[in-house]
């Protein structure tokens, strides 16, 4: 069945023959899409297809050189943003454009606070607030005098939602909403959004996440390029389709085939009763050849785990083994001079210099280790810059000069910089902290092969992620954290259900996990 004979009544948005430019760049060609409301509506393709550029259209903050914006039904031309937005069409960006410092009542209202005589009446905006928050059942999670600073990131995704429905929209554009929520966050918000859509608002829902994607949308348009490759109903697809439309070709496997029990060596990293302020009694061994993956919910300890493995909040108790010597790192510099490497979560502002070129930033670490430690780290200045272009190379870090500042790549190449920074000190145990978390789905499935690349080559890797289908599809086996402490291990092909059993703490006493080889079973918490 065709779109057209599926379409219901009127669409409240609907662009045609949109063309957008920019120098040296055709970001849009002749996109016509038809968004309805009461629907969810996803919008996917790869870094650089034109999602973006698109969703700025419609908000008012690009004019295309060409095409036409209709909205209920009649043609409209948005100079700025804030026509959009009055008009009853709000934008959600990745980044909030909320201000920490400032109540929620005052984000919600911010430029259009209610005054009486000139002074703003701060109960009226509260009370207004508190209306709004209403119609999102969220008035007792969430305080109007509040600082939103306080809140969490979840939290502050609800008031940019308020902010949004504050301007009666009609339709309502997520850009990644998903993108920084962990599990727990993303069902709060997938309820918003179906209470968003019972009352006849059209979600415009933009996401690398495609489980989710294909979970909650009704209708999928996949871009490529700056073209429309096609819209359908979400029922009429598979995340194969999916796919192999937005890259082009097929992919036979979303992830890579995992170790077999034979490549897997000998034990890398054990680490025994360790404790600090954020996580207790860790016992944890990972081997030569293996992925072994974290699952939890956020707040759980996965990233604590990281930062007290690699010196930044290190271990207070108990010891860190390598190869069987005992070692405690107490900053990050004694675990890289011994061999570790570690992914942040968050590659802009911990793992990148954002102004400096790609060859600086692939080098950042072994020139430190260089100034340091000399007589370990040798090289010259042209060696240096063959390693950045070999790693580079080698992590397939799309790019015409590796003079070009990391600031101009697209998410899934910056985190492919951040890879072949530690690719070229020689690492030989990884941390990674969502290692595709925001990247477009060919450049996840690059990532995917170079970890699982790093393991044959008899690596030992630790991958936190918050996205259970890339823990589920990536891990030779599961550790599953709650409260700060490991409650359970499971084998590899875990389903989702066995995992979030572990990290909602609600495992019975009596419950047996796999056991480490040569531990004991796993502790199992109850709550």
């Amino acid at each position: 069945m065709t779109e057209s004979e599926q379409e219901i009544g009127q669409p409240i948005l609907e662009v045609k023959n949109i063309t957008k430019k920019f120098p040296g760049v055709l970001a849009l060609d002749d996109v016509s899409v038809k968004f309805y409301p009461g629907e969810v509506h996803a919008v996917v393709g790869e870094n650089g297809a034109g999602k973006s550029t698109l969703m700025k259209v419609m908000a008012g903050a690009y004019l295309p050189e060409n095409g036409q914006i209709f909205f209920a039904g009649k043609r409209v031309q948005f100079d700025h943003p804030q026509e959009a937005q009055n008009a009853g069409i709000s934008i959600i960006y990745q980044e909030f454009n909320l201000l920490p410092e400032r109540t929620v009542a005052e984000n919600i209202f911010v430029g259009r606070e209610p005054n009486r005589f000139g002074v703003i009446d701060r109960r009226q905006m509260e009370n207004d607030t508190i209306e709004v928050l209403k119609q999102l059942e969220a008035e007792d999670i969430i305080k109007p005098d509040v600082l939103l600073g306080t809140l969490s990131v979840a939290e502050q995704q609800v008031v940019e939602i308020a902010k949004a429905i504050s301007y009666d929209a009609r339709v309502l554009i997520m850009d990644e909403p998903t993108a920084s929520l962990a599990s727990h966050e993303v069902g709060i918000l997938t309820d918003l959004i179906l209470r968003l859509k019972a009352r006849g608002i059209a979600i415009i829902f933009i996401s690398h996440r495609l489980v989710e994607v294909l979970d909650l949308s009704q209708r999928i348009t996949v871009l490529k390029d700056g073209v429309k490759i096609k819209t359908d109903l979400t029922t009429n697809v598979s995340m194969g389709n999916v796919v192999e439309m937005m890259v082009g070709r097929e992919l036979s496997e979303y992830f890579p085939d995992r170790a077999r029990p034979e490549d897997i060596g000998e034990v890398m990293l054990a680490i025994r009763n360790a404790s600090n302020h954020a996580v207790q009694d860790i016992n944890l061994e990972i081997r030569a050849g293996e992925i072994v993956g974290v699952a939890g919910l956020q707040g759980s300890g996965r990233t604590a785990l990281a930062h007290a493995i690699f010196g930044v909040d290190p271990f207070t108790t108990g010891t860190i083994e390598i190869h069987g010597r005992a070692e405690l790192f107490r900053k990050p510099a004694q675990a890289i001079r011994n061999g570790f490497g570690y992914v942040t979560e968050d590659r802009k502002n911990e793992g990148l210099v954002l102004m400096q070129p790609i060859s600086d930033n692939v080098l950042l670490t072994i020139r430190t280790l260089q100034r340091r430690f000399a007589r370990v780290f040798p090289l010259g200045i042209r060696q240096d810059k063959n390693l950045a272009n070999e790693v580079s190379e080698h992590m397939d870090v799309r790019t015409p000069s590796m003079d070009q500042e990391v600031q101009y790549l697209s998410g899934g190449n910056q985190q492919k910089v951040v890879l072949s920074k530690w690719l070229a000190t020689g690492a030989k145990v990884f941390l990674f902290d969502e290692p595709t978390r925001g990247i477009d789905v060919e450049a996840k499935v690059s990532i995917h092969e170079r970890l699982r690349e790093l393991a044959r080559e008899g690596t030992a890797v630790l991958m936190i992620s918050s996205e259970l289908p890339e823990v589920i599809g990536m891990s030779d086996r599961t550790i599953v954290m709650w409260d700060g402490t490991i409650v359970g291990e499971l084998p590899a092909a875990a389903t989702e259900a066995e995992i979030m059993h572990l990290a909602t703490g609600s495992a019975d006493d009596d419950v047996e996990q796999t056991a480490q080889p040569g531990k004991e079973k796993s502790r199992i918490e109850a709550t």
